[in-house]
């Protein structure tokens, strides 16, 4: 056993002295016509994860690119001969290397931090999921985008078959059998603990991001994206909460190229400046 533990201590040391295949390459769906929402906000969250890292990468759409994944999950990343998928799977690899955003928190601070990315794995994936493959009002819209890239009658079944998975995911989670109006007070739950958490600090674990930043600007900008199709419901509750507004703005100017996004923050200050005590006032 000790000649075990040995091993493996010697070759996770290797593997951290082994110099980084650049640049890193990230696999996700076509972002215009077919990614939807919880593999936008995990891919989203992986780009910002590698730019507070400092790492290069270069993204590589793929129609296929959920087949292709080890774990059939986007994004995944390709180090070398390695690939690793989702998002704390990309972490814990980098991680491994000895590149990570929470080396500086203490024991406590980073039990923290897993609870907060726990949190919103469980309640912003799960409502991204209802929103998609159960919520009539998006259903027929993603339909249409996620079989939009495979020909007839192969787009038909893939639909049927994802959500036939999407269900099966949600009802052990106890999800799918959910009104809206649940799935929406689950949301703004969530938004309420992240809000009173990050309070008036920069980043949700002081003045430098962290793992959880990373995660929670990537839902934040895709649950309130005119560009994909949500819930108006969802967006109106994320709004309610401008702290998290501010944070996706603040990594958004940090580390992306604004672009097109900038149409959502100046959406987001047309409202705060006609109507900011409503914001504020939970409409």
């Amino acid at each position: 056993m000790p000649h075990v533990l040995l091993g493996d201590s010697i070759a996770v040391e290797l593997e951290a002295q082994e110099p980084w295949p650049q640049p890193i390459t990230l696999y996700q769906p076509y972002e215009v016509e077919q990614i939807l929402l919880p593999d936008n906000a995990n891919c989203l969250a992986v780009q910002a994860f590698l730019k507070m890292c400092q790492l290069d990468f270069q993204i590589e759409p793929r129609k296929n690119a959920e087949f292709m994944s080890p774990s059939g999950r986007v994004p995944f990343i390709k180090c070398g001969t390695k690939l690793i998928s989702e998002f704390d799977g990309i972490v814990a690899h980098i991680g491994s290397k000895g590149i990570s955003l929470s080396d500086h928190l203490d024991p406590d601070g980073k039990v923290d931090m897993r609870a907060y990315q726990s949190l919103v794995n469980n309640v912003f994936v799960n409502a991204e999921l209802y929103i998609c493959w159960v919520d009539p009002a998006i259903l027929n819209v993603t339909k249409q985008r996620h079989g939009s890239v495979y020909p007839w009658p192969l787009n038909h079944y893939l639909n049927w078959q994802k959500r036939r998975e999407v269900i099966k995911k949600l009802s052990v989670l106890g999800w799918y059998n959910k009104s809206l109006d649940e799935v929406f007070d689950d949301v703004k739950k969530c938004c309420i603990a992240l809000s009173e958490r990050l309070a008036d600090e920069e980043f949700f674990f002081g003045k430098e991001p962290t793992e959880v930043d990373a995660l929670v600007y990537g839902h934040i900008y895709t649950l309130t994206s005119p560009f994909f199709p949500s819930n108006e419901d969802i967006v109106a509750t994320i709004h309610q909460f401008p702290k998290l507004i501010e944070h996706m703005f603040r990594i958004e100017h940090r580390y992306f190229n604004l672009g097109i996004r900038n149409e959502i923050a100046e959406e987001f200050e047309i409202i705060e400046s006609s109507s900011k005590d409503t914001l504020w006032d939970g409409f």
